[in-house]
């Protein structure tokens, strides 16, 4: 009989990249069922990338009305009739929520007691580990299937030799919140700069978040010296294809990351605060691009604290220790 199943992920774009694999396997165990993903409706853009996901739930869980939203999600869920809810929240609601559901087969982390009662299966979660593989055990629950990697569906263009594409920037919200995760786009031009010199096709490219960014490059490189795509890819997918035609990818830690990490690009990633282990697969392909920093307190965000220091050392690097890192692997 055919399955309707319901995933829920609240989260970045990032998240949801990771999460695919997660969604790809249970679809294996039940290839007729139906998906359908509950999500924030800043990371809709999801669907954009997979036609895996058959109909998507928003709630804005962001904002001032947290819990009506939530309890909209419910009232639509209550008319949709699933027989399986699968969800990464970690917080100890979330088993009252997915009981809230009064879907039968209710699948969740283990967060006590409550859990265990609330859900028909509750996982260990395992924080230490690359994301796509804490998610993943939630999807071992119901089948031996393993997909190791996020897969998006877009059609792959042919690699263009030599070329460095560049992605400069984080969400805005990221910034919005005090999350500094990327190096100054000073920084940034001086790198195009000498790759450029070094030989390589230069492609910048970005989307609204990355203006201000975008923006201040623009003022300092002369235009001859890189293609400038910012704006020119209209949605993920077509980042996504530009993303395939490149030889090497270099970008802050964001969601265009794990876009290219699916597709198998070989990517350089700036990384300050955040724990690269916890981001990045450990397969050769994504390689972090990290200051030498003695700063105690690295990696800090999310474990230690919700915002970045002042100080930030973790992301005190040159355009030269950059390219020497690109240069020695």
């Amino acid at each position: 009989m055919k399955k309707k199943i319901l995933f829920v992920n609240f989260g970045g774009l990032g998240d949801e990249i990771l999460f695919l694999p997660t969604i790809i396997s249970v679809k294996k165990e039940f290839p007729d069922s139906e998906i359908t993903l509950a999500l924030e409706p800043r990371s809709k853009g999801i669907t954009s990338l997979t036609n895996i996901i058959d109909n998507t739930l928003c709630a804005d869980i962001k904002g001032r009305g947290k819990y009506f939203e939530l309890f909209k999600l419910l009232l639509k869920i209550w008319t949709k009739k699933f027989d399986i809810v699968i969800s990464s929240g970690s917080n100890k609601f979330i088993s009252i929520f997915l009981f809230l559901t009064f879907i039968r087969e209710r699948v969740g982390y283990d967060s006590g007691k409550l859990s265990e009662i609330l859900l028909t299966k509750a996982v260990d979660l395992n924080k230490n580990q690359y994301a796509v593989k804490m998610y993943h055990a939630l999807a071992s629950a119901l089948t031996e299937n393993v997909t190791e990697l996020p897969q998006i569906d877009v059609e792959r263009r042919e690699i263009e030799p030599d070329t460095v594409l560049i992605h400069p920037g984080v969400s805005l919200l990221s910034v919005k919140k005090g999350m500094i995760k990327t190096i100054p786009a000073e920084v940034w031009a001086e790198v195009i700069v000498k790759l450029a010199q070094s030989g390589k096709k230069v492609i910048l490219a970005g989307g609204p978040d990355d203006k201000e960014a975008i923006e201040t490059i623009e003022k300092l490189v002369s235009p001859d010296v890189f293609t400038n795509m910012f704006g020119k890819t209209k949605n993920l997918k077509e980042l996504a294809e530009l993303i395939s035609a490149s030889e090497t990818f270099l970008c802050s830690d964001s969601a265009p990351l794990h876009i290219a990490a699916a597709l198998g690009v070989k990517t350089y990633v700036i990384f300050g605060s955040t724990d690269d282990k916890k981001l990045i697969p450990d397969n050769g392909r994504v390689i972090p691009v990290k200051a030498k920093c003695d700063c105690p307190l690295q990696p800090c965000l999310w474990e230690r604290r919700q915002t970045t220091c002042e100080s930030l050392d973790c992301l005190k690097l040159s355009a030269d220790d950059i390219i020497s890192i690109m240069e020695e692997k």
